[in-house]
């Protein structure tokens, strides 16, 4: 499941790529438009930020903005960095978890293609779509 951080995270994305004029969008405006607390949204741009989706600017005239054009980037990238890892099970999701049941799960191999579906529809989907 993709949790709030993911989801608001696109949905900032979107806002910076449909507002995108060259300027500093600053975050109140993306917190009004897109109806989400600006306290979350703080945490939120902090962590793209420090992941390299975007750029931001403090003081007068400052804000957010993107890095790349919308067409460089992937719903998978902008979700793995808000989530960490987009896995159905917990056995793929951490390389360390022990499942005593790996070498005998009849479902293991289900889950593994699961997650690949889930992958490559992701990665293969760009921001620019979604515009």
């Amino acid at each position: 499941m993709i949790s709030t951080k993911g989801r608001y995270g696109l949905r900032v994305m979107i806002d910076l790529a449909q507002h995108n004029d060259g300027n500093y969008i600053p975050l109140k405006d993306i917190a009004e438009r897109q109806e989400i607390s600006k306290k979350y949204l703080e945490i939120i741009v902090k962590q793209m930020v420090e992941g390299g989706l975007i750029k931001g600017l403090s003081g007068k005239g400052g804000g957010y903005k993107l890095v790349k054009k919308p067409e460089k980037y992937t719903v998978g990238e902008i979700l793995t960095l808000m989530e960490g890892t987009i896995c159905s099970v917990a056995c793929l999701a951490d390389k360390n978890y022990d499942c005593p049941r790996r070498k005998k799960c009849e479902t293991l191999p289900m889950w593994k293609e699961f997650d690949g579906i889930v992958h490559d529809y992701l990665y293969g989907k760009k921001l620019s779509d979604l515009l």
